[in-house]
């Protein structure tokens, strides 16, 4: 597998993983049946697709990447969907996050 296929299995897990964020609120405290199950579904496949990028890309690089961008997305997806806007501090945290996965992927070499 190439490493560009790599990385779009890997922007999949992260669209799958931000949904399976999503119904996690929605489904309340998994007690209700439909959002539960979808959200258990999208994180198996979101644990799929990164297990399978991680096999062209390396792991911190792949691992790094997911979960700076998920934590990205569901915080877009609150501001979006629950008109939670985070204060100062929190959008200097998500910037650093995001700067930091672009300094992984870019910068970053290995041994």
């Amino acid at each position: 597998m190439q490493p560009l296929t790599g990385y779009l299995i890997l922007a999949f897990g992260i669209s799958t993983g931000i949904a399976a964020n999503s119904f996690a609120k929605i489904s309340d405290g998994f007690t209700k049946l439909t959002p539960s199950i979808l959200c258990i579904l999208l994180m198996s496949i979101t644990m799929f697709s990164i297990a399978k990028a991680m096999s062209v890309i390396p792991v911190g690089f792949a691992y790094s990447t997911y979960s700076g961008l998920t934590v990205t997305g569901v915080l877009i997806f609150a501001m979006l969907k629950y008109n939670q806007i985070p204060n100062l501090y929190g959008l200097i945290g998500i910037t650093l996050i995001v700067i930091g996965v672009v300094m992984v992927n870019y910068l970053g070499r290995l041994n």
